[in-house]
């Protein structure tokens, strides 16, 4: 099993009511692609309860089933969808860990 664990912080000329609406789409289209990404065990992403101590806005926790599986999860369509559509576009950085478990 492989974990996929992504920080995102989101563009900070964006409104409070525009995160919110954008933390949501990101959470609705990553959690979606269970069932339809190859070896994508689980999906979370934390959007909410986020202390003054943070340095990112949101979080994407998710398991595959190898590393196989996650190459295939990077290139899937419907991965790809979603990164172009609800999350490169709103966010400033990204830091990735990926690890086997």
């Amino acid at each position: 099993m492989v974990k996929h664990i992504i920080l995102w912080t989101l563009d900070p000329a964006l409104t409070e009511e525009e995160k919110a609406a954008v933390k949501a789409g990101i959470k609705e289209g990553l959690e979606g692609l269970v069932g339809q990404v190859p070896g994508l065990v689980s999906v979370r992403v934390q959007t909410g309860g986020r202390l003054p101590s943070s340095t990112a806005d949101l979080m994407l926790d998710s398991t595959l089933e190898s590393a196989e599986a996650l190459r295939g999860y990077a290139k899937h369509p419907a991965h790809v969808a979603v990164a172009n559509t609800k999350v490169r576009p709103y966010t400033v950085q990204r830091a990735c860990l990926d690890f086997e478990i």
